[in-house]
């Protein structure tokens, strides 16, 4: 079986997500800023269909990142639509071809039927719980790992909850002074240092989640 591993961007003072989130803005306010080192790579151009970006070490990163990836978990704010019942026009941030290339399942408390994309991506939407996605996921990895793809809610359930096998933590020397925090209400997760990879835009630490 696959391991469960989450990789997400954070601030010096512990923020993934800028304050005033808002549907047309999910990571609120200077959030972006927090992203930029993974625009500017040459693994997330091709990742989304584009040509240039640097080949750099934060590139290899973005490449290890999407290996060995069978399925991915996100929440309902990373698909994005709003709150409460689906408006089933909405299709996601990414257009047809979204960059997953696997079957998704999305964290909600709202029914909706799969929604097959282009390129072998399928959302699947799970009311049952992070447990239920996660068996689901497993399921169709087949082996393979299954990605947390955000946002902090997910990660953080995953983590309180003794799941999560590994979590990758890609540092960005911003300060947000607010927003959404990462490691809240998670109990006292044992994380062990595994690697660190560190490049002028971010310094990336992935650690071993212990049980």
């Amino acid at each position: 079986m696959g391991m469960l591993r989450c990789q997400l961007s954070i601030s010096l003072d512990g923020y993934v997500a800028g304050p005033n989130q808002s549907p047309h803005d999910p990571i609120g306010e200077g959030g972006m800023r927090l992203h930029e080192w993974v625009f500017a790579t040459h693994a997330w151009q091709e990742q989304h269909g584009k040509e240039g970006g640097e080949r750099n070490a934060d590139s290899q990163v973005i490449e290890d990142a999407v290996g060995n990836v069978g399925a991915y978990i996100m929440g309902r704010k990373m698909f994005g639509g709003g709150d409460g019942p689906w408006d089933e026009s909405w299709r996601g941030w990414w257009g047809e071809e979204p960059p997953f290339h696997t079957p998704v399942y999305v964290l909600t408390h709202h029914e909706r039927e799969p929604l097959p994309m282009l390129a072998g991506t399928t959302f699947t939407f799970v009311t049952g719980g992070i447990e239920a996605a996660l068996e689901q996921a497993r399921a169709a990895a087949g082996g393979q790992d299954v990605r947390i793809a955000g946002g902090a809610s997910a990660a953080r359930q995953y983590l309180a909850a003794g799941l999560l096998d590994q979590l990758t933590l890609d540092i960005v020397p911003i300060v947000l002074g607010a927003g959404e925090r990462l490691l809240e209400d998670v109990g006292d997760p044992l994380l062990e240092p595994a690697t660190v990879v560190a490049s002028p835009a971010v310094t990336h630490i992935t650690y071993r989640v212990g049980r």
